[in-house]
């Protein structure tokens, strides 16, 4: 059995090419927009680009299984939503968060069960499921969601805020170290190499012992899981409770991973190449918005981004193809 090398070279230069590509772009901001490397100014690219790297985590494990999760956005904004009408109405906030917690673990895992184990396309499936729950929080809200986050969680994710010595906001380091955990969970785990033959040979992966219907679900449910975190972390930093408050995540996600190099096709992939993903995606947010531009015009350069990549990258061979 033969066995490409080039796969690594090509997914670590990649990687290394969106993190220059970051930098190039504070460079650019730099030089273009005052105020731009101001201390302030890299606090707020930390924190959004922080928030965002928690709701990458997900899709980057599902896109690896060779899935794709677009219940992401709806997921937050439930959990956003849920949070502050139950901590508004007097919830103990642990409590409130446990709760989220197990129901986006659920609907995550039905979205596993559904796609792998009735075959259906995980594209159809999450959109539906993210439809019926947006639905839900609005009949359950009337449209009109109240509450907000208690002050730690604010103070976690303020752009003002520190912890220790650190001139950052808690949310910083606790990514980082985060992004440490997930990575090792990836390389190092008997899950993460089960997630990696799955995507990368479905057919085969049984033989080797491994279920694809209890990996799908479980992969579908961290996914789920880290969107509520997101979703909880984002009622902290707006202050209040917005149904929609996860619609730019719908395909920034996505475009976050492909920036770093992890394959549509499933079974390459790593949350190390989503992060310079993450850098790319918030430094040209930022620089088109200090350049003046529209939102509706850095929606459409984000289109644009994401079609550009996944032409250059949905074509490669799967690679079972290459073994």
């Amino acid at each position: 059995m033969r066995f490409d090398r080039t796969w690594f070279a090509t997914t670590n230069g990649r990687i290394a090419g969106a993190f220059i590509v970051a930098a190039l772009l504070h460079v650019a901001g730099t030089v273009l927009i005052p105020g731009y490397s101001a201390p302030f100014a890299v606090r707020a690219i930390l924190v959004i680009s922080a928030l965002l790297a928690v709701a990458c985590i997900g899709q980057t494990l599902v896109v690896i299984l060779g899935g794709i999760d677009l219940s992401i956005p709806f997921v937050i904004g439930f959990a956003n939503v849920v949070a502050a009408q139950l901590y508004g109405q007097g919830w103990n906030f642990a409590l409130v968060c446990l709760l989220v917690a197990v129901l986006a673990i659920m609907i995550g895992a039905l979205n596993g069960l559904i796609s792998r184990g009735l075959e259906i396309h995980p594209l159809i499936v999450t959109l539906g499921t993210g439809m019926v729950i947006q639905g839900a929080v609005l009949l359950w809200t009337k449209g009109f969601p109240s509450g907000s986050a208690p002050p730690a969680v604010s103070a976690f994710v303020s752009i003002g805020g520190s912890i220790g010595p650190l001139p950052v906001p808690g949310v910083v380091p606790a990514v980082v170290l985060l992004a440490l955990l997930v990575t090792l969970v990836l390389a190092r785990t008997p899950y993460g190499r089960r997630l990696y033959a799955l995507g990368s040979n479905p057919g085969a992966a049984p033989l080797a012992l491994i279920k694809p219907v209890g990996m799908w679900m479980t992969t579908f449910a961290a996914s789920a899981f880290f969107a509520a975190v997101t979703g909880i972390l984002l009622l902290g930093f707006t202050g209040s409770a917005y149904g929609d408050v996860g619609q730019p995540y719908l395909f920034q996600t996505i475009a976050a991973v492909v920036v770093g190099g992890t394959a549509l096709i499933g079974g390459r992939g790593s949350y190390v190449g989503t992060i310079a993903g993450v850098l790319v995606l918030t430094e040209i947010n930022t620089l088109l918005i200090g350049l003046g531009f529209q939102p509706a015009a850095v929606q459409a350069a984000l289109g644009l981004i994401i079609v550009l990549l996944v032409s250059l990258y949905g074509r490669e061979r799967h690679v079972s193809t290459t073994i």
